[in-house]
């Protein structure tokens, strides 16, 4: 049945204009199909352009089962939907229904719209801010989902999105007055009714871990059990396996006991005076944490990261915990007295005990199995504590649930082993293999080491690199990206470059991904420097990109907090943390990096890794063994050859 399929003349083929078969896309749906009839745990590394949506969609929706589809991103989620499912709905006559389901920040709360517009009509309110309003209630008027990401009026990173948007925290369930028109409600109960629902691993694994209350369970139960871009699976799940606080909770909870205020209990001025106390007082804590941040702390691409263990003895960041603590406890006396007057001041004042709860918790470093840390923006912080491994809850989950379990991505072996990714999950699945991808490496691209590195970190690194790299992006006319471990990297190189080259630059961090990314295919010349966000994800097709250099094998920085608690975990167990925690995630990440070269049968590139200890370290060999059969060299001259004769 599934080789009929996937074959020229069956339903593929007649649907698909120029559909062509393909073994490992066939030996991957027969697997998928095997797990789904068998109720089996299934692991497959299928490489770029082997088609492996189609090769799960497939089996998927002829099993008759209600299948659960989660992607690693809300843009993977949205293509899925919009794009892979309904061509496969049409080829295969599929009569069920299909629904798509995000997080609840990304739905209209008309309640908290009705809010903001009332607030925004006063005389300290900005008139932009109220244009906006005005703007989403006309569209909210004609939509019918409410979810924002098909709102033209504003843009995708408009800071009034958080304030006509709920969350968990401060949703008023069914106590709200617009209810029964709650778009979230609607989205939950069309997913509930359909076949097949597509999720991202965010929603799911907040699901999982019960973060979700006023409507019951969020994700309908299911058969099959589906997870694209699974490698991220285990750190994500780590998130959500844990706790955290952060200052736009409080900042949040600070607005809507001033919007309490202001609607329904004018006469309480002392609503006012405690919003105003718990704002000040998470200022005064995000500013002690920039200060110890700025001292020397892991930059991520969120802001500083830091260790919490450590940080929470500081004599200051104690004062200002004590202080934020009263605030909470001042707030809950005075939100106590307005009890009854107004459903957003009861929802608030629960939301008081669930902040002043959370905060003793993560401030209670005593408990062992756990990594604390922090990490601090220019404007607001947050505190976590993760489970060094996840591997127990997520078993749990998975036994109770029952079903069929299929984990697919281009990345999830290291050297053609999965235990690195298994193990992170507690998982034992009865299948487990890679699919090679059907691209000619040997033809399409060139990997180059280059001679006469310095040494990875340094001094001039990046002067070193800008001057060796320089004349081969020239020749290239651009069409670059330059990936970089770190954001100081990054910037020193885009400084660099901005010097010394007659090309445009572009820098991730200076707009948003997708308007860089949109701009870097437009200019067709670009030399795109970024950092974490750019090394997966990315699908650039074509000439536009035919060149990718990576300043050095991406091992995570040492003084992570996260990583250092789970190197600590592993030699605990009599590990060797190296081996079975630091190498196989920069091999994983590695092979995300260079997966963003060749997209296509067509498409030709060469790949820079500007890191000796490729050839040098005995480990090299593994990363080299986990790559694509790229042909190498260690002479640039011949990379700059190899791009002219494209």
């Amino acid at each position: 049945m599934i080789s009929k399929t996937f074959s020229s003349s069956g339903a593929l083929g007649k649907a698909i204009p120029g559909f062509q078969a393909r073994q490992p896309q066939i030996d991957m749906a027969e697997a998928v199909q095997k797990a789904i009839t068998n109720q089996e745990q299934l692991v497959v590394e299928a490489g770029t352009g082997t088609g492996k949506t189609f090769a799960y969609l497939v089996p998927a929706l002829l099993s008759g089962k209600k299948v659960i589809i989660s992607t690693g991103s809300k843009n993977l989620q949205e293509q899925l939907f919009h794009r892979d499912l309904p061509l496969m709905v049409n080829a295969l006559g599929f009569m069920g229904n299909v629904a798509l389901l995000k997080g609840r920040s990304n739905y209209l709360c008309l309640d908290r719209l009705s809010r903001q517009l009332v607030e925004s009509h006063t005389i300290e309110a900005d008139p932009e801010l109220l244009s906006q309003l005005v703007k989403v209630r006309s569209w909210s008027s004609e939509n019918k989902t409410g979810d924002l990401g098909e709102c033209d009026a504003i843009a995708e990173d408009s800071p009034v999105i958080s304030n006509i948007t709920s969350t968990n925290d401060n949703c008023l369930g069914k106590e709200c007055p617009s209810y029964q028109d709650c778009f979230v409600l609607k989205a939950r109960r069309k997913a509930m009714d359909a076949d097949v629902v597509v999720v991202n691993h965010h929603l799911f694994l907040a699901d999982l871990a019960i973060k979700e209350t006023g409507f019951g369970e969020l994700i309908p139960e299911a058969d099959v059990f589906i997870f694209d871009e699974a490698h991220q699976l285990p750190d994500i799940a780590s998130q959500y396996f844990g706790q955290s606080i952060s200052s736009r909770q409080i900042q949040e909870l600070a607005k809507d006991i001033e919007i309490g205020y202001r609607t329904e209990a004018k006469d309480m001025r002392q609503l006012q005076k405690i919003a105003v106390k718990l704002s000040q007082t998470f200022m005064d804590l995000r500013i002690t944490l920039g200060d110890i941040s700025s001292q020397g702390s892991r930059y991520s691409d969120k802001g500083m990261r830091g260790n919490w263990r450590e940080v929470v003895k500081s004599p200051q960041v104690m004062k200002d915990i004590e202080r934020l603590h009263e605030a909470l406890d001042l707030a809950l006396e005075v939100l106590k007295l307005a009890l009854g007057r107004s459903e957003l001041l009861d929802a608030a004042y629960e939301r008081t005990h669930m902040i002043k709860s959370r905060l003793t918790r993560v401030c209670d470093v005593t408990i062992t199995g756990y990594s604390y840390w922090f990490e601090c923006s220019p404007r607001h912080f947050s505190l976590h504590i993760t489970p060094l491994s996840v591997s127990d809850k997520f078993k749990e989950q998975i036994e109770l649930k029952q079903g069929s379990w299929i984990f697919t991505s281009a990345t999830l072996a290291v050297k053609d082993n999965f235990k690195h990714f298994t193990d992170r999950l507690g998982i034992n699945p009865t299948q487990q293999f890679t699919l090679p991808s059907p691209f000619d490496y040997q033809a399409q691209a060139l990997l180059c080491v280059p001679r006469y590195l310095p040494e990875p970190n340094s001094i001039g690194m990046a002067e070193k690199l800008a001057e060796m790299l320089s004349p081969v992006i020239i020749a290239n006319q651009g069409r670059c990206f330059f990936l970089c471990t770190s954001h100081q990297m990054m910037r020193k190189l885009a400084d660099l470059f901005r010097e010394q080259l007659d090309l445009p630059i572009l820098v991730q961090g200076e707009t948003s991904k997708q308007k860089l990314l949109n701009e870097f295919i437009e200019l067709g010349n670009a030399v795109l420097v970024a950092t974490g966000a750019f090394w997966e994800g990315i699908d650039v097709r074509g000439d536009t990109l035919s060149c990718v250099i990576i300043d050095k094998l991406p091992f995570t920085a040492p003084d992570d907090p996260l990583l250092k608690a789970r190197i600590e975990d592993c030699r605990l167990k009599q590990g060797d943390a190296f081996s079975e925690v630091q190498l196989p995630e920069a091999v994983i990440t590695l092979k995300q990096g260079v997966g963003r070269l060749i997209r296509d049968q067509k498409d030709k590139g060469a790949l820079i890794i500007c890191d000796n200890r490729l050839v040098t370290r005995d480990y090299g060999g593994t990363f080299l063994q986990s790559l694509p059969p790229i042909p190498r060299t260690r002479d640039l001259s011949k990379v700059s050859a190899f791009l002219l004769n494209q």
